[in-house]
């Protein structure tokens, strides 16, 4: 499937890198249809919308950011993307770039959780206040180094 993105242009992109995400990301409910892309920068993922080339997320594994990071979802959540067995998901969190001088983050309070065998994703809202939407990326990973 031809698509166009927002980082790289025009490009050819298998079916196996197609997610549906049924219910949308908050606050962009009307976008289901999604390419999960490599990016430039590893271990960065691009999540790109395949309903509006502008509309991409940069995404990153919270595991290789933090060790004890943790998301407790209800069975009755997974099933909306079809979860049966743990070892069908993976989870993402978005990553947000801000402005010149203010840290880079990602949102550990919403992940993603990923259905990688049936391709379909959904946001959720963790109810762990340990977790924010804004963790300061390279302060957790120095965090984590001195572990």
């Amino acid at each position: 499937m031809e698509i166009i993105t927002k980082a790289m242009g025009k490009m050819e992109v298998s079916e196996d890198k197609i997610f549906e995400i049924p219910e949308g990301l908050y606050g962009f409910e009307d976008y289901t249809k999604y390419a999960l892309l490599d990016s430039e920068y590893d271990p960065f993922l691009w999540l790109q919308s395949i309903d509006d080339p502008h509309l991409a997320f940069l995404i990153v594994d919270p595991f290789l950011i933090c060790n004890d990071y943790e998301t407790d979802i209800d069975d009755e959540t997974l099933k909306k993307i079809d979860i049966t067995k743990p070892e069908d998901i993976i989870i993402m969190t978005i990553v947000t770039i801000p402005p010149a001088g203010t840290p880079i983050t990602a949102n550990f309070q919403g992940p993603l959780v990923i259905n990688k065998g049936k391709r379909k994703c959904m946001q959720v809202i963790l109810n762990d206040n340990r977790w924010s939407t804004k963790v300061n990326i390279i302060e957790a990973l120095n965090k984590k180094g001195g572990q």
